[in-house]
């Protein structure tokens, strides 16, 4: 069992108590005041109060440490020092419709030691508020589930595999080739879920309910979390080109070691069709 650091608590206390918050909004969806900022993409009163309350925590703890949130954007910090990268509700359209499916996502990335940007994202948690699952994950560390270690499947074979992804949608994503892509992986998977939270998605890879992901057009905070998470607990993150960056967010492909080069290959191909 790994000792909990103190930037793990800080974090797992911000992402539970925007959480609980959640959580009694989630129970009250039908009363909850929406907005809408483009097709399809809603942003709820729950998230706003959730993020802030997120933002509150994490400035209390490390006030010169800056922010990349979904609602309010970047927040600059001591350019010296690691910032938060934060979605204070992914999954917000299942959280709307009453569908219980959704997630608190918290990561800190560390600068770059020459000042040229961003790097390495060194700590990471995913909270679940309605089944309370908090997977966490430090650099070097494993990935963890509550006191629990964290391991991607050993499932090696594709007609074994079960594959999570994201479907494009009104405004977002490219139709096309998610439909070529999903036509040279289907036939060859036991199966293919969409759940509608990538960090979720990510966080049940390293936790073996899933063997492979793919998804694309996602953003940092949906993704920074869960790529650590998931490299951590064994597994390997690129893009579709197979390349490695700290965070994937435009291009996403994770599996275990075996998997990941066979899902790939599927996916180049079909790319190049």
């Amino acid at each position: 069992m790994a000792a909990v650091s103190g930037l793990i608590r800080v974090m797992e206390k911000a992402a539970r108590k925007a959480g609980g918050r959640l959580r009694r909004d989630f129970g009250e969806v039908e009363h909850l005041q929406v907005s809408r900022k483009g097709p399809a993409d809603f942003v709820s009163k729950a998230d706003r109060v959730a993020e802030r309350t997120i933002y509150d925590e994490l400035l209390a703890a490390r006030p010169d440490w800056g922010f990349v949130m979904e609602e309010a954007g970047i927040i600059e910090g001591d350019a010296s020092k690691p910032r938060w990268i934060v979605d204070p509700l992914d999954g917000t359209s299942n959280f709307l419709h009453g569908i219980p499916h959704f997630a608190v996502s918290i990561a800190a990335q560390e600068p770059k030691l020459d000042g040229s940007g961003w790097g390495d994202v060194v700590a990471g948690v995913i909270y679940n508020p309605i089944t309370d699952e908090t997977f966490w994950a430090e650099k070097s560390r494993g990935a963890w589930l509550h006191d629990g270690r964290l391991r991607v499947s050993a499932r090696s074979r594709l007609p074994e595999a079960l594959v999570a992804t994201g479907i494009p949608f009104q405004g977002h994503g490219d139709f096309g080739e998610w439909t070529r892509i999903f036509a040279a992986i289907g036939p060859q998977v036991a199966g293919i879920r969409r759940n509608g939270a990538a960090s979720l998605d990510l966080a049940w890879l390293a936790a073996g309910r899933y063997d492979g992901f793919w998804e694309s057009g996602l953003n940092d905070w949906d993704t920074a979390a869960g790529c650590l998470i998931v490299r951590e607990a064994g597994g390997f993150v690129s893009d579709f080109r197979g390349r490695s960056a700290p965070i994937h967010s435009g291009q996403v492909l994770a599996a275990n070691d075996a998997l990941h080069s066979k899902l790939h290959k599927l996916l180049a191909s079909a790319l190049k069709a």
